[in-house]
This record gives C-alpha cells, structure tokens and sequence, in this order.
C-alpha cells in the first residue's frame, strides 16, 4: 500500500496518524506541504526516523524544491522521488491511501 501525505505535519495530525497506522512494510510518500515532515532537526524527525526503519518513506523532489528544502536537510534514509517515482509508486503498490 502507498500512503501520501500532502499537509504539513506542524498543522494536521495526517503524518502523524499515517505513521501509526500504516502497516510495516509499507510506502509511504509526503508530497505537497508534507515534504516538511521529511526534515531532520524538527519536532517529528524522531519519529520519521523510526518510520523508516519499518517503512520505505519517500519525498516529492519537486515539491521540496518548490519550498526551498535541500536533499542535505532530509532525514537518514528518505528517498527523493520525482513526478515519474510517482507514477512508479503508484503502480508498484496494491493501492492508494491518501491521508488528509
């Protein structure tokens, strides 16, 4: 299953709630204001961190990009996906699971 978070997770608990309740192995995408739960040094990297430990946890380049996020500020192991990852995510997944 892919999950995608799209809000940032200092204004709604959708990261947060994602994390919990994804199964282990899942994937998992931040995308839009998301990508900013992608960030070390902030008050959800912890648990990002331990999310990936379980998961594969991946951001959208170009939405990072577009908030002036470098790859050098994301957490250990996150990997950056572009618009085609996407696409691939999306078709290498059994489904969808959009938490907002």
């Amino acid at each position: 299953m892919l999950h995608t978070v799209n809000k940032s997770p200092f204004e709604r608990g959708s990261l947060d709630s994602c994390l919990r309740l994804s199964k282990k192995g899942s994937a998992i995408l931040l995308m839009e204001d998301g990508v900013y739960g992608a960030m070390s040094g902030t008050t959800v990297s912890d648990i990002v961190a331990n999310a990936v430990k379980d998961n594969s946890v991946y951001v959208l380049g170009p939405d990072m990009k577009a908030r002036g996020l470098a790859e050098g500020q994301l957490i250990d192991g996150i990997k950056v996906v572009d618009y085609a990852g996407f696409v691939d995510l999306v078709a290498n997944n059994d489904g969808v699971t959009p938490w907002l």
